[in-house]
């Protein structure tokens, strides 16, 4: 499902150039759930942006769903860079992605905020609707479907968000500390739905800094300034 092979990222301005992740090398394989852990600031949020698609790596190569999308020639071979749109399409079509902000449209109902992965695909809203209220009813919130973001617990958003996440079916689950801004209750909640959800053979990467969270995963990469240190 995921593999990347002798990455680094540098950022690069007039006057610094600062590596955020230097010679990783990671395989994930199809059904299973890692967690990422290390400190604020080795790069744990950079590389789930490599992986989502969201940034390209400055050097190495990197494979998602069996689509390479990014190859330097450095690795002896012509370099590949998939373009924005293609990027895009992958992204819609294939990740999901949670957040620790829950990232919901105050003014959009529940069902709505689940809805807009779709609004980028070629179906009609019945089909959208009927989509969103069966990931809502997945995660337990199809009698919220018509409450507003503002009218939710903290839990009930995030178990929102993921609806949102798996509405497109996707093959890779991204969370980026899922359980952060939630008590151990809700945090169990929601763990409890990424489990059932791996349960069903979606991939997850899931980035945190809770232990207990982390031990409940198939296995935990572990990061420090930068690089993979397991």
């Amino acid at each position: 499902m995921i593999h990347m092979h002798d990455v680094s990222k540098v950022y690069r301005t007039e006057r610094i150039e600062t590596t955020a992740l230097e010679n990783i090398h990671l395989d994930v394989e199809r059904g299973e759930f890692v967690s990422v852990m290390g400190p604020s600031g080795c790069g744990k949020s950079t590389l789930l942006n490599l992986i989502g698609l969201l940034d390209t790596p400055s050097t190495g190569s990197v494979e998602i769903a069996g689509h390479v999308v990014a190859k330097n020639a450095a690795d002896g071979a012509k370099a590949v860079r998939k373009s924005d749109a293609e990027l895009a399409k992958l992204r819609n079509e294939g990740i999901g992605f949670i957040f620790q902000q829950f990232h919901l449209i105050a003014d959009l109902s529940v069902v709505d905020n689940v809805e807009i992965p779709l609004l980028y695909r070629r179906m009609s809203h019945r089909e959208r609707r009927a989509r969103a209220l069966k990931a809502l009813e997945r995660v337990g919130l199809q009698s919220r479907a018509d409450h507003f973001p503002g009218q939710l617990s903290g839990g009930q958003q995030q178990r929102t968000a993921i609806a949102r996440a798996i509405v497109g079916e996707p093959l890779l689950l991204l969370a980026d500390e899922p359980t952060g801004n939630l008590d151990s209750q809700m945090g169990d909640e929601v763990m409890n739905i990424l489990e059932s959800l791996n349960a069903d053979r979606t991939t997850i990467v899931m980035v945190t800094h809770d232990p207990r969270m982390a031990e409940r995963t198939h296995r935990t990469v572990r990061m420090f300034d930068g690089r993979q240190v397991n």
